[in-house]
Formats: C-alpha cells, sequence, structure tokens
C-alpha cells in the first residue's frame, strides 16, 4: 500500500535532503593553477597522484623500510642505447659510495689510441633525502648518446639525509668530483679539461657548489647544468624549517605554495632532514647550503639554468642566473612554459622535458667541444 501523508510535524524537517558535500583530493592541483598546467601533465597528475600521500607525508622510517610502497613514477622517456654502463666504489669520509658509469663505445685517432673525453658529473635530485641511480639512469644514456662518443658520464650515489644531514653530501659529491677527475682520467680516457657538472632540484643546489669549489680550487670547469635548481634556503625558511611566507623574497613560493610537485610544506620538510631542527648556528652564513650568498660569481663555469613556470622554485632560479650574469658569467635561462617542478623527468610525455633534453645536448656541444650547434627554438 502506498504511505500515507503524516499529519503536523515540522514541515523543513519533511523536506529536508542530506546534502551531497564533495572535498577536492588530497594533494590535488590548486583550481587556480590548473589552467596554467600543461593539460598532459594534469591528465597523469590526476591519474596518479592526486589523492595520494607525498613521500614526505610518511615517516622516513617507514619509507625506508619500503620505498617501492610509496613510490609513484611515471613519464620518464627510455634512454637509447650506449656502449657500456659499470658501477664502482668511490671512497669518501666514513664509507663508500657508487659510481655509475655510461661510456660510448672508444674512438682512436690516428695513432690507433683511444681519444680524450670530456665528463659530466651529475647528481641527483630528490631533496637531498629521497633519489638515487634510477632517477637519471635515462637522462644519462641519453646525454652520452647525444655527444657522439665524445663523452663520459658519471651519477654519483650520495649519501642521503637525515641519516647523513648537510655536509655530508655536498662532501661526498665533492670527493666524487674529484676522484672521478685525479684517479679515473686514465681508466676512462678523460680530459681533465672539458668536465661538466649538473643536477636537477637539490642536484641542482649540489652542482652549483661544485661550481664554486672548482673555481676557488682553480679546477677548469666547462658547464654547470642547473635545472630547477634550490639556491636559497636561508631566506625561505625560519631557522626551525618552516616557511616564511612573509619574508620569502621569491614571489613564486607563494604563489606556488600549494603547487602538487613540490609544495612549499615539502620542501620545508627536505630543510629539516637536511639541515636539523632547529638549522644549526654555524650554518647560518654558510653559502655552501644557500649557494645564491655565495661570497663572488666571478669566474665561474659558463650555465645553463632551466627553470621551470609552475614551480615555487622558479624565482629563486632566475635570481641565482642574475648573480651569474652580473659578475659576467656566460648564462643561459630557459623558463620552460606551462611545466612542474619534475619537467625534466617527465621527458616522456612534456614537450617541455623533450625541448630540455635537447638544449642540454646542445649546450654541452657547445661548451665541451667548440661546435655551433642551432638553437632549440623554446
Amino acid at each position: 500500500m502506498p504511505s500515507q501523508p503524516v499529519a503536523g510535524g515540522n514541515p523543513a524537517l519533511q523536506k529536508f535532503r542530506v546534502p551531497t558535500i564533495v572535498q577536492p583530493l588530497h594533494n590535488s592541483i590548486p583550481p587556480e593553477l590548473l589552467p596554467r598546467y600543461d593539460p598532459v601533465y594534469v591528465a597523469y597528475y590526476n591519474a596518479f597522484n592526486a589523492g595520494r600521500l607525498h613521500t614526505h607525508e610518511i615517516p622516513i622510517e617507514e619509507f625506508r623500510k619500503n620505498p617501492a610502497r610509496y613510490t609513484i613514477s611515471y613519464g620518464r622517456a627510455p634512454g637509447p642505447d650506449i656502449f657500456r654502463i659499470t658501477e664502482q666504489k668511490c671512497p669518501v669520509d666514513g664509507g663508500e659510495i657508487t659510481i655509475r658509469i655510461f661510456e660510448p663505445a672508444p674512438q682512436l685517432d690516428d695513432q690507433g689510441q683511444p681519444k680524450r673525453r670530456a665528463a659530466y658529473v651529475n647528481f641527483h635530485g630528490g631533496g637531498w633525502v629521497f633519489g638515487g641511480l634510477a632517477y637519471d639512469h635515462d637522462f644519462c644514456k641519453r646525454v652520452v648518446h647525444g655527444l657522439d662518443g665524445d663523452l663520459v658520464a658519471f651519477d654519483v650515489d650520495y649519501r642521503l639525509a637525515p641519516e647523513h644531514k648537510y655536509p655530508i653530501p655536498v662532501n661526498d659529491c665533492w670527493t666524487a668530483f674529484n676522484w672521478i677527475r685525479s684517479h679515473k682520467a686514465t681508466e676512462f680516457h678523460l680530459d681533465p679539461d672539458r668536465f661538466a657538472v649538473g643536477g636537477a632540484s637539490a642536484g641542482g643546489q649540489l652542482s652549483a657548489v661544485i661550481s664554486h669549489l672548482c673555481r676557488d680550487a682553480n679546477i677548469p670547469l666547462r658547464l654547470q647544468i642547473l635545472t630547477v635548481p634550490v639556491t636559497d634556503l636561508h631566506r625561505v625558511f625560519t631557522p626551525e624549517g618552516e616557511f616564511d611566507r612573509e619574508g620569502c623574497p621569491y614571489e613564486s613560493y607563494r604563489e606556488m605554495e600549494f603547487a602538487p610537485a613540490l609544495p612549499a610544506a615539502r620542501m620545508a620538510y627536505f630543510h629539516r632532514q637536511f639541515l636539523g631542527v632547529p638549522r644549526p648556528a654555524e650554518s647560518n652564513e654558510d653559502w655552501k647550503i644557500s649557494p645564491i650568498l655565495a661570497p663572488t660569481f666571478q669566474n665561474l663555469a659558463p650555465a645553463l639554468v632551466s627553470t621551470a613556470e609552475l614551480d615555487p622554485l622558479r624565482d629563486e632560479g632566475e635570481a641565482y642566473a642574475a648573480k651569474l650574469q652580473a659578475a659576467g658569467v656566460s648564462v643561459e635561462i630557459d623558463r620552460i612554459a606551462g611545466a612542474p617542478h619534475l619537467v625534466a623527468g617527465l621527458d616522456g610525455i612534456l614537450e617541455g622535458g623533450q625541448r630540455y633534453n635537447e638544449k642540454v645536448i646542445a649546450t654541452m656541444k657547445r661548451q665541451l667541444q667548440g661546435m655551433k650547434v642551432q638553437p632549440v627554438n623554446k
């Protein structure tokens, strides 16, 4: 039988319906930023990242036990096949680290002797906390292939924070650079006057520091490849490792505070893990933490500084490039439009990542081989 209407009662309660309430997914792209991103990135991010935890939201002890459980990886283009990939152990203070070596086939001169080759030393990103030799494996293959047999790439597996806080990652990279140049030049037929360094994010910070150290030690360096680099931790974060929204001198940090790939909270986490809480007082003027505070920029190696439009690190990277230019250093600045912080690792899906690869190889040819190459269109 059909239900009979009930007389009386509260008419408002009779009409009440439970409302539909929808909240944005955790770590979703802020709606005000959404139209600015490359739509290909948006599609991939929404499919694989939105609603999931960032790795900095996982207790580091849990992450270290099972990284594969929490890691999300996609978008890297496979690198071309090259002649040989091997690994060696490099001694460092308190232990040893792995160096992965990417070689082209040897080329012989008129006397039948192997020709000397340029060297590229790579430092991976990951906020000094995450990352490893898998990060840039395909990129190292790509640059070796792109230099037509005239370059050996060395990828440095430096020790990570918080287990190995600053200055250990910096010291490991400097030790590795000198070990390659001083102890491996003969074995790999390297030209010690044709070295380059590079890396993305934290790897860009490490590369910038190594470039200063090379200049200070009178070691020739042909090129520094600084990709979405961290250059200033002191003026962005409080000594306790909190984002200083009001005092931060870089508008891109406020603009991209909740950017999906690298929100300010993630960078603050990296600051705390890398430096400790609070940041040691003696580090307050240490330019090897914030290379933008280095006392001089004169006579540094030529630089390719690549930034991403939708990256909180954009402005500090470009400010660092401006300091290089003001000191008379040859600098090429390339801001990649519509791109997130991770653009260099998304060359399998984003045009910006593919163009970045082309730009790096063209710049390497020009600086390491003295070749004139056609400019890469933006």
